[in-house]
């Protein structure tokens, strides 16, 4: 959480498009990133019965299960090598669940462990959190938006109308912190077709609510009732620290999605000794 939070203060009040450092690791990441992505064009989904979850997943997943620690050790240098057996499960772990073929916050927060490993170990830096969120995780996103269009993911664990969405969570923590103290868009504007098409490029959250327009038809309000419920906050900041405290107890805190979390020396199941 307190990996998550760090990332919300740096990101405030900041377009995806500003300017930041761009580190040699961060590189590293895209490529693996682009790696994930070339495989999706390489495996197209499969002639099947039924119309979610498709079976070419698993194929796809497959190869990530083999090379996920050859892609690791691409970004980790070889001194500390000891630690890309770990870091690699999150990686696995942060793409979904390949026997149910489906994907939720649980793999989502699978990534951020993934990437809270490489800050603890040194290989990310402080000076690497914006392009943490801004590139790394940015692109992360658009990477599982294609897994999910392609084979056709179920959501993991929704609560449906009354999850805030089917898939991620983080985004639009990042997303409102980018928003805070805006001088023009409000709350309220999010559920504006047009403000969304306008500055989707710039926030992460906007880019969600586009997302979930081209994925679902009929009336917002029905369809994602959470999100239409925020749009009624007053200000961006209420937003954000209502999000922090939802994701608490929607996903760090629920049985179903944290019964998958794997802990090992880098992140101990031991609580830290205060």
């Amino acid at each position: 959480m307190g990996f998550v939070l760090t990332l919300n203060e740096s990101v405030k009040g900041k377009k995806l498009s500003c300017e930041y450092y761009v580190s040699e690791v961060i590189e590293k990441l895209m490529v693996l990133l682009d790696t994930l992505d070339r495989w999706i064009d390489e495996t197209p989904p499969v002639d099947q019965p039924s119309r979610f979850g498709n079976k070419a997943f698993r194929t796809w997943y497959s190869k990530l299960d083999q090379e996920a620690e050859n892609l690791v050790s691409t970004v980790i240098p070889p001194h500390l090598s000891a630690a890309v057996p770990e870091v690699a499960v999150y990686l696995k772990e942060s793409v979904g669940n390949s026997t149910r073929i489906d994907y939720g916050t649980g793999h989502e927060a699978a990534f951020a462990a993934f990437l809270f490993c490489l800050c603890k170990i040194r290989v990310l830096q402080v000076d690497d959190q914006l392009a943490i969120v801004f590139k790394v995780f940015d692109r992360y996103l658009e990477v599982m938006r294609k897994l999910q269009k392609t084979y056709r993911m179920e959501p993991a664990g929704s609560q449906g109308v009354w999850g805030l969405d089917d898939f991620q969570f983080l985004p639009f923590i990042w997303g409102s912190a980018q928003l805070v103290d805006h001088s023009t868009l409000e709350p309220r504007h999010f559920v504006d077709e047009k403000v969304v098409n306008e500055n989707h490029k710039d926030y992460m959250f906007l880019e969600c609510i586009l997302f979930i327009t081209q994925m679902k038809t009929g009336p917002f309000a029905e369809h994602s009732n959470q999100l239409w419920n925020i749009s009624a906050v007053p200000a961006w900041s209420k937003v954000n620290q209502g999000l922090i405290r939802m994701y608490k107890a929607e996903c760090l805190e629920k049985f179903p999605v944290i019964q998958h979390f794997k802990f090992g020396s880098l992140l101990s199941i031991q609580p830290v000794k205060s």
